[in-house]
Order: structure tokens, then C-alpha cells, then sequence
């Protein structure tokens, strides 16, 4: 027990926030005064230390938190299991609270640490402020991990029984000091070259920003999420994923949210499948729990010897959103400008790379890494290897996504890919998903010269399909 008035370090990680943060609700309720501090350890994380896009949004979102705690927060940078013991024998305090994270590498360095604090004497308290059910509390009857999303969410999440737990208000009155530390600047989140300046136009980091983006999703985008949440151009997303990601919002808050919203009269049916989307989320963290090679190693271990292709000139057109598929480039350069990709371009794109070019997906996992805004290790491990068709409860390998007919079907008027490609912007509906087919005369009224103001297809759809299905259908 933490002895006189000796203050209580809350680590913060990956719970950016003041409302429903378990482990700060906790330290308050001992009446000690509270070292709020923040280690950017980019030592332990190996080869998962946070991509470009992530720093940014970091930086942004420590700024938003340190006003939030009355400029108190404790700033440094190093291996934790160092720095953190630093903090503690700096300050004479006798405990420390975190909530926990998931992530192997964290998992591993954060029992090597509370080991370690504990034998000397401190108190180690930490809490669930992540997820909605914890990972090593779900398995099926028989104990092994599910590896299918429907019977997981079917069974851990529908049912009065399951109810996540309701969350906690902000505490009031917090009594915190400030322990030395480094300046946010000093972190060096922030890239030499500004490019990041573009990022901001779309983004508000920070507990407040969440805050508002949930709320105005409940009130314009909820309504019409079923069916809106496949077309890139409506406003039928949360864009909340970000904010989860940095735990600047917890996921609790966001179901009873949405729940509220669907009481009796309220959106039943875009609720239920909002509500699943978190569901999914939940999921990738389980499969990384039970599964920690995830990120590296196929699930389904046929898929070792697949014959994915070498061509660097490929990956970085695909890169550069300059495929010569509209909907693909469109994509890849909605990511560049802002950070972050529509989910069902995000499904079209990843199809594209590893099932038409029949590059590794791991190309993928990384350009995302390093370039969303929302990069999350479960999450895109999870969903790179769904879309390979390596993963638990994965697409089909016959399931090859046509760029062209996904593009008339979710993108009929072509406002998603004019936004984004503004040299097809003159290009006639008809023709915009497929330019190639467009007659010379509406190439040349529309001010496009293929092959110069907008490239030629990298490959042709039929073949690179046939491609595919023959290096799938040998692994059976």
C-alpha cells in the first residue's frame, strides 16, 4: 500500500485521455497526488516502432493531453523499462498505474517491468482501458482461440451478459505534479520536411477532436451506415479508428454511444452492424494475443510456399496511386493526402497488390504502417492477411477484387475518384472506372492522353486474374 503522500506515477500509452481511463480514475481514488508521464519508447518496439503518419498524429494528440492535464505531463523518451524506473526512484513514488496493451512486443516488455518494479518494492496496478473484453478472457468452450469472426462476436458479444462495461466519467479535481522531463519538441515526432501540414486539414488528434468526430458521426453518419459504409464518397464512416488506435476515446464509450442511439425507434439495423465493426477490432487484437507472429507469419501455413512475384516497379506504382485502375489510385492517394483510406478501398486496393501483381502482402502491411494516420499492429496484420487469404476467417483465394466493376458499383458518379484524381475529373462516367475503353474522341474532349496525363493499366485485369487463380488453386 502506497504509504504517507507519496505521489502515484500513471503511465500513459495508449489511453490519451482523461474520461473513462481506468488507471487515472484508480490513482485519483487513493487521494495521492499523480505523476502523469509518457515514454515514446522506440527501443523495445523493434521493427514496430510507429510509422510517419503515427509520429505525427502522436505528437498532435500528446500537445492535445498535456493541456488537458495542466501542462503536468511528464514528457521522455528511451527504453521504458529504464526510463520508467527513473521516474519512480527520481520521484520516491511507491506505485504505478497503466492500462495495458496488447501488442506482443508491449506485452513482453511490460511483464519484464512490473517483475521488476515489484521486486523492489513498488506497487504495480494495472487496468483494461483498450478493449471491451480482454483477450485472454475469450476463447471458445474448449479453449482454444477462435480463428471465425461470426461465433466470437456471436457469443462473446451479443447477450445482456456481455454487456461491456459502462464507461467511467472524467475524474474531477485531479492532484497532479509535475516531475522534469523533456519538451514535446524534443520527442522529434514531427518529419524535417513538412509534409505533415496536409494531414491537418483532415484530422483534430486529441480527446476533444474524438469526442466530436463520435458525436458527429451519431448525428450525420450512423443513419444509412449498412449500405452507406461501402461508398467512398458518403459520409457513412466514424473515421473514428485513429482516435481508438491512441485510445483518445475509449472503445466503451463508443458501443454505449451507439447503443443509446439505437434505442427503441432509433437505428436498429445500422447500429448492429456499426457495433460489429468493433466487434472486428476486437477480433484482430485476439488473433494477435493467441497469435504473436501475425504481423510476420501466415496463419494458414500452405500459404509459405506461395509464389509471390518480385517487381519493385509495380509496388512503387502501386505506392504512387498510378496503377492506371482509377479506384486503386484513387486510394492510394486518398492514404497519401490524408492519412487514411475508405475500408472498402482499402479491401479493393489490398486485393490489387497481392492477387493481380501477386506482390506479398507484407509490402502492403508496411506502406500502411508507415502512412496511415490509423496504423494499428492487429488490425492491419489482421487484415492484410483476411485479404491474402491467409488469415483466420480470410477471403476466399477465388475472391479477386475487379477494380473496374467495384469502382461503377460503390463509386457510380465517380466523385471519389475525380476528388482524388483530378486529371480524369473531365472524364465522362462511362468511361471513368475503365479510360482505356473510352474512344479517342472522349480521351481527347476530356483532356487526357493515356500513357502521359494519366498511365496505361500496369496489368491486364483478365490475365493477372487467371494468374492468380492458378497460383491459388495449387496450394489446395
Amino acid at each position: 500500500m502506497t504509504t504517507n503522500n507519496s505521489p502515484i506515477v500513471v503511465w500513459f500509452r495508449q489511453d490519451l485521455r482523461i474520461r473513462d481511463n481506468p488507471a487515472l480514475f484508480a490513482a485519483h481514488q487513493t487521494g495521492h497526488p499523480i505523476i502523469p508521464g509518457f515514454i515514446l519508447d522506440d527501443e523495445s518496439s523493434g521493427e514496430w516502432k510507429l510509422g510517419a503518419a503515427s509520429r505525427w498524429w502522436l505528437h498532435e494528440s500528446l500537445a492535445a493531453l498535456n493541456d488537458s492535464l495542466n501542462k503536468k505531463l511528464c514528457l521522455r523518451a528511451g527504453p521504458a523499462q529504464k526510463v520508467l524506473k527513473d521516474i519512480v526512484k527520481e520521484s520516491k513514488a511507491e506505485s504505478v498505474y497503466w492500462n495495458r496493451c496488447y501488442e506482443p512486443w508491449r506485452i513482453k516488455r511490460d511483464a519484464s517491468l512490473q517483475k521488476s518494479l515489484t521486486e523492489q518494492g513498488i506497487e504495480v496496478h494495472t487496468f483494461n482501458g483498450s478493449l471491451l473484453f480482454e483477450p485472454q478472457a475469450t476463447h471458445k468452450s474448449d479453449g482454444t482461440p477462435y480463428k471465425v469472426f461470426t461465433p466470437f462476436y456471436k457469443n462473446k458479444f451479443l447477450g445482456k451478459e456481455n454487456e461491456p462495461r459502462k464507461p467511467q466519467k472524467a475524474p474531477k479535481n485531479l492532484s497532479l505534479t509535475k516531475h522534469k522531463g523533456v519538451s514535446l519538441k524534443d520527442l522529434e515526432l514531427l518529419p524535417t520536411i513538412p509534409w505533415h501540414k496536409k494531414l491537418a486539414k483532415h484530422w483534430q488528434p486529441g480527446e476533444d477532436g474524438a469526442r466530436a468526430r463520435l458525436k458527429a458521426f451519431l448525428k450525420n453518419g450512423i443513419k444509412g451506415y449498412k449500405e452507406g459504409r461501402n461508398y467512398p464518397d458518403r459520409n457513412n464512416v466514424s473515421r473514428l479508428s485513429p482516435h481508438l488506435h491512441f485510445g483518445e476515446i475509449s472503445p466503451n464509450e463508443v458501443w454505449h454511444a451507439a447503443k443509446l442511439k439505437m434505442k427503441p425507434g432509433g437505428l436498429r439495423t445500422d447500429g448492429d452492424t456499426f457495433l460489429s465493426e468493433l466487434g472486428w477490432r476486437e477480433f484482430s487484437n485476439n488473433l494477435l494475443f493467441h497469435f504473436p507472429d501475425l504481423p510476420r507469419v501466415n496463419l494458414q501455413k500452405k500459404f509459405n510456399a506461395f509464389p509471390w512475384r518480385k517487381d519493385v516497379n509495380a509496388l512503387k506504382r502501386w505506392q504512387q496511386g498510378q496503377t492506371g485502375y482509377p479506384i486503386v489510385d484513387a486510394g492510394m492517394r486518398e492514404l497519401w493526402e490524408t492519412g487514411y483510406m475508405h475500408n472498402r478501398v482499402r479491401m479493393i486496393v489490398g486485393s490489387f497488390l497481392v492477387k493481380n501483381l501477386l506482390l506479398h502482402w507484407h509490402h502492403g502491411e508496411e506502406w500502411f504502417w508507415d502512412t496511415l494516420v490509423d496504423a494499428d499492429l492487429a488490425n492491419n496484420s489482421a487484415s492484410w492477411q483476411w485479404i491474402a487469404g491467409c488469415g483466420a476467417d480470410a477471403a476466399p483465394y477465388f475472391r479477386v477484387f475487379n477494380p473496374v466493376t467495384q469502382g461503377q458499383k460503390f463509386d457510380p458518379e465517380g466523385n471519389y475518384v475525380r476528388r482524388f484524381i483530378p486529371e480524369l475529373k473531365k472524364m465522362p462516367v462511362k468511361y471513368l472506372h475503365n479510360p482505356w475503353d473510352a474512344p479517342e474522341k472522349v480521351l481527347v474532349e476530356s483532356g487526357v492522353k493515356l500513357g502521359k496525363d494519366y498511365p496505361r493499366p500496369i496489368v491486364k485485369l483478365s490475365d493477372s486474374r487467371d494468374r492468380a487463380l492458378e497460383a491459388f488453386s495449387a496450394l489446395r
